[in-house]
């Protein structure tokens, strides 16, 4: 999806602005109730880097990566963490996180490659590992605004993990976009590495 590192490099500057202090304690906590104390966490497209430098605020060892080389550069700046350049597609680490942290990131990973994003993300945690992840809700492979979206509603989701015998659903729930300017809703899915 060359199209969405373009678009991101292109406006990182208007969305960083429009996303770096929007408040998703909510999320935050629902995530984190299932990781321990100083975890390890990956912020997987972690864009802004504002997930980021809130889990590192909270006492946690953070990686981050995004596929935009202007989005990596702010996030560094906003975090102080080496934020690497690097792409879900790309995860190749073994049993190294106690929990991904992939928030409105694989809505930009194509539907036929989403189950091998996922077994990636998968490999790359420690058992009992968590994952959060998060689609725009619908069911539409659509291009909007020059970025092309996965969108994922509850039976396409059930129909992609029902592929993973070692996946156990704790939570999937909708919610509405946190900027005051959007009404879009989101699936938000946690899932258990068993």
């Amino acid at each position: 999806m060359n199209k969405n590192i373009y678009y991101y490099n292109q406006n990182a500057d208007q969305f960083f602005d429009t996303t770096y202090q929007v408040d998703m304690t909510g999320l935050y906590q629902s995530f984190l109730r299932y990781l321990p104390e100083h975890a390890s966490i990956l912020d997987l497209g972690c864009g802004s880097g504002r997930d980021t430098l809130a889990f590192k605020n909270l006492g946690h060892q953070v990686e981050a990566i995004d596929y935009s080389e202007h989005l990596v550069a702010k996030a560094r700046q906003l975090t102080g963490l080496p934020v690497q350049l690097d792409s879900f597609y790309e995860l190749s680490v073994q049993e190294k996180y106690d929990g991904i942290w992939a928030c409105a990131s694989l809505l930009h990973c194509e539907r036929d490659r989403l189950a091998e994003v996922l077994q990636k993300m998968l490999s790359a945690l420690k058992p009992n590992g968590v994952i959060y992840m998060s689609f725009k809700y619908g069911d539409s492979d659509r291009e909007k605004d020059g970025r092309e979206f996965t969108d994922l509603n509850e039976k396409q989701a059930h129909e992609l993990l029902e592929n993973f015998e070692n996946v156990l659903l704790l939570q999937q729930w909708v919610t509405v976009d946190k900027r005051p300017d959007r009404a879009e809703e989101w699936l938000n899915i946690i899932l258990k590495k068993q």
